[in-house]
């Protein structure tokens, strides 16, 4: 399950506003590759929406299926705000969603053909027959 913690304006490249909602994962332990102690944390990603700002305020705390996966991209530079250094990553935070599980009645069918000796012949529908 994920959880929408916030919401932020954007704009488009034309000049267009629109809402992201904030998104975070369950609570995570980490550990630290400094000290070697554990930390709480959770994953955070953003996704667009059509929302005005009110339904976008209202849908704080708003839980839905699904999970913030890891994953590979172009390298890019990031600014790590606490210290202000520069560093290069080479993945982002994505939302999932939680397929639903496929029905056994899903199952791919071949074509049916009728058995057309299962029928009346009583010369109606002769055409039907071999």
């Amino acid at each position: 399950m994920v959880r929408i913690v916030n919401y932020i304006k954007r704009q488009t490249l034309e000049g267009r506003e629109f809402f992201v909602l904030e998104i975070n994962g369950g609570i995570e332990m980490a550990m630290s590759q400094t000290s070697g102690q554990f930390y709480a944390t959770a994953k955070k990603a953003y996704i667009a929406s059509t929302f005005d700002e009110g339904t976008c305020k209202a849908l704080i705390g708003t839980e839905m299926p699904g999970s913030i996966a890891k994953v590979e991209c172009e390298p890019y530079e990031y600014t790590v705000r606490e210290t202000g250094e520069i560093i290069t990553l080479s993945h982002r935070y994505v939302y999932t969603h939680e397929s639903k599980k496929t029905s056994p009645h899903a199952a791919s069918y071949e074509r049916v053909q009728p058995d057309v000796s299962a029928f009346s012949m009583n010369e109606k529908h002769a055409e039907l027959v071999n």
